[in-house]
């Protein structure tokens, strides 16, 4: 069977333009594979199209409006869902501007797809009193309970998004004045973050207790499960209800469940709070742009 001019340039988009040219993560690509999953499964079900068969001609603005709205209420897909898959098809489009020029109409008509606009969600985060008490919550008395500190001081102090720090290494950690981590984020860029003296103290002491300042460790996940695995967001997102929960016996204020987001608001609104500038909060969270902070 021929293949089709949408196949081509699908395959090509996902497999060679996003991860080569653009460097977008794999998380993201993982992300935009299924808003075309999704797509595919749309466009069979729906309008009795031959997923083999689909071209270019077939994707137009009045069914990628159809497909968004199918997502919304068939699927009862969020708002922000909605738009994200809007978005990743909008981007494959300013891709085919260029590699097809002839349907550059057809293109910018989907590119004029506006998202649904939705109210904007309270920012939920952790007062001081709160952040400390659940900083209490770990039992230090053990070697998981001083991990979990340590996990749950640099998820803080940091701001970062649990990704970032899921992929930390050794390597990425400065101890030395002035001491600082080195993460990596959307896009794959990277920003340094300092680190506070109480963060580096605990740290360090995980460090030399995991044995992982030794020069063959540079490679090696700053964190790990029992089975000496990297932990993974599910597991950070884990450990840090688990002293949720903890901490919501103690407090009637205190939320039962957050996130690792919540302690990256946390971050911004404690320093906000402090009187830091804006700017240095957008350079720390890793924004693109300030509106974002």
């Amino acid at each position: 069977m021929k293949p089709t001019d949408f196949s081509k340039l699908l395959t090509e988009y996902l497999t060679s333009y996003l991860p080569s040219l653009k460097n977008v993560s794999k998380n993201t690509i993982s992300s935009y594979c299924d808003t075309f999953r999704l797509l595919l499964k749309y466009c069979r079900d729906v309008h009795n199209l031959s997923i083999e068969k689909i071209s270019m001609k077939d994707i137009d603005a009045d069914l990628v409006s159809q497909f968004i709205l199918w997502l919304e209420k068939e699927r009862h897909c969020s708002i922000s869902t909605r738009n994200q898959r809007l978005m990743a098809i909008r981007s494959f489009f300013r891709y085919v501007q260029g590699e097809q020029p002839q349907n550059l109409l057809n293109c910018q008509k989907i590119l004029n797809i506006p998202p649904k606009k939705r109210s904007q969600p309270v920012v939920t985060y952790l007062t001081v009193e709160e952040m400390k008490l659940l900083l209490a919550q770990p039992n230090i008395s053990t070697p998981e309970g001083r991990r979990d500190l340590a996990l749950l001081c640099i998820l803080y102090d940091t701001g970062g998004r649990v990704q970032e720090i899921a992929d930390l290494t050794v390597r990425n950690i400065r101890l030395e004045n002035p001491a600082k981590v080195h993460l990596t984020g959307k896009g794959r860029k990277s920003r340094e973050v300092p680190l506070l003296p109480k963060t580096v103290q605990l740290l360090e002491r995980y460090m030399i207790e995991h044995r992982l300042l030794a020069p063959d460790k540079l490679d090696h996940p700053l964190f790990c499960n029992r089975h000496n695995s990297k932990l993974t967001r599910s597991g950070i997102s884990y450990i840090l209800n688990k002293y949720a929960e903890l901490a919501s016996s103690q407090s009637l204020t205190f939320p039962d469940l957050i996130s690792p987001h919540v302690l990256r608001h946390t971050k911004a609104m404690h320093l906000l709070q402090a009187g830091v500038n804006i700017i240095y909060i957008r350079d720390i969270l890793g924004h693109a742009s300030v509106d974002t902070t």
